[in-house]
C-alpha cells in the first residue's frame, strides 16, 4: 500500500527524477499480514521497460527488521536495514526519468517477508544479486505497479 502512489496508476512527478522535473523523493509505503516466520524484509524499485538488456534498479533495501512495515515519504537513503546502490551508482532512491521515445515504463515497487535475518550478500552488491538471493528465501511478496511516460 502507499499513500502517494496507486497501483497501475501515474506515478506523480515528485516520484520522477530530478533531470525530468521530479524531486527523486521516494513514495511512502507500507505493508501487513507478513507470514509466520518472517524474519525480514527486502523492498526495490525496479523499471523492467527501461531500454536496456537487464531494466533499471531505482531502489534496494535488505535487512529490513521484521518489526517495520512502512518507510515514509522520502525516507529512502536513511530507511533501517541495507540500502544498495541504485543504477546510478548512488545508494538510496533515483526517481523515474523514461527517456523519451521509450513508451510506458512500469516501476515496480516490492517487498518481499523473507525467512532469514540476513542475507548472504555484502553493501556493495547489486540490486540483480538482492533480486537472486531473495528469491531463495521469499515467503510472500507484495507488488504495486506505477507508470510513467515522458512521450
Amino acid at each position: 500500500m502507499s499513500n502517494d502512489i496507486a497501483d497501475g496508476e501515474a506515478l506523480p512527478r515528485t516520484h520522477w527524477d530530478e533531470s525530468f522535473g521530479g524531486s527523486d523523493t521516494s513514495p511512502q509505503l507500507s505493508w501487513s499480514g507478513a507470514p509466520e516466520g518472517t524474519r525480514s524484509f527486502a523492498v526495490s524499485c525496479f523499471d523492467p521497460d527501461a531500454p536496456t538488456a537487464a531494466g533499471f534498479w531505482h531502489w534496494a533495501v535488505y535487512d529490513v527488521p521484521a518489526d517495520v512495515t512502512s518507510f515514509a515519504t522520502g525516507e529512502a537513503g536513511s530507511t533501517p536495514g541495507i540500502t544498495l546502490r541504485n543504477e546510478t551508482g548512488v545508494p538510496g532512491y533515483i526517481g523515474a526519468g523514461p527517456p523519451p521515445g521509450t513508451g510506458v515504463h512500469r516501476y515496480f515497487f516490492v517487498v518481499d517477508a523473507l525467512d532469514v535475518e540476513h542475507l548472504d550478500i555484502t553493501p556493495d552488491a547489486t540490486p540483480s544479486i538482492l533480486g537472486f538471493q531473495r528469491h531463495f528465501h521469499s515467503l510472500a511478496r507484495g507488488i504495486l505497479v506505477a507508470t510513467a511516460t515522458s512521450d
